[in-house]
Formats: C-alpha cells, sequence, structure tokens
C-alpha cells in the first residue's frame, strides 16, 4: 500500500500580490474641471474627492487616486489615456 504524502503549500509574494498604485500626472494641457470630471466618470468619486485629487495633481504634481490588484490598476490606467490623463501605475509601499 502507498503511503500518501501530504506536502503544506507555501504562498510565496509576487508582483500580483503587491498593491499597485495609479498616480496621475500634472500635465499643462488639462483644465482642472475637466480632469475633475474624469475621475468621477472613471472612479465614480464624488465631486468633492474628485477635486481634491485634481487639486493634489495640480499642486504637488501627482496623485494616488486608487489602490488595488495589478489587473483592475492597468485597466484604470488605460482609461486614463483614454482620457489624455498623463498617469502610471507603480507597487504600493
Amino acid at each position: 500500500m502507498a503511503e500518501t504524502v501530504v506536502e503544506e503549500e507555501t504562498k510565496t509574494s509576487s508582483a500580483v500580490d503587491v498593491p499597485w498604485n495609479v498616480v496621475v500626472h500634472n500635465d499643462p494641457v488639462n483644465l482642472t474641471a475637466y480632469v475633475t470630471r474624469v475621475f468621477q466618470k472613471v472612479f465614480g468619486y464624488s465631486k468633492t474627492r474628485a477635486e481634491k485629487h485634481m487639486l493634489e495633481v495640480h499642486n504637488l504634481g501627482r496623485s494616488i487616486v486608487w489602490t488595488g490588484a495589478r489587473e483592475r490598476a492597468e485597466a484604470y490606467v488605460e482609461q486614463l489615456h483614454g482620457y489624455l490623463l498623463l498617469s502610471t501605475l507603480e507597487k504600493s509601499v
């Protein structure tokens, strides 16, 4: 009779497991009202929250507008590029 061997599965951390940030960067082209509307449309943010992020972009040069799974973050970056907003993806620290 064969002996059953049970192996423990160990979870290794990978780039997929790490939360990812969607970062929007300041640009000299888009108007602040437009950026606010895009944040409302793409992320479903209230006007107040969208304005907060828009002001961070305008005053600080960038804002982390969303954090989560890489696949979703990549989709958000692609959407923002469709609205001509300069955005990138970075690992959350």
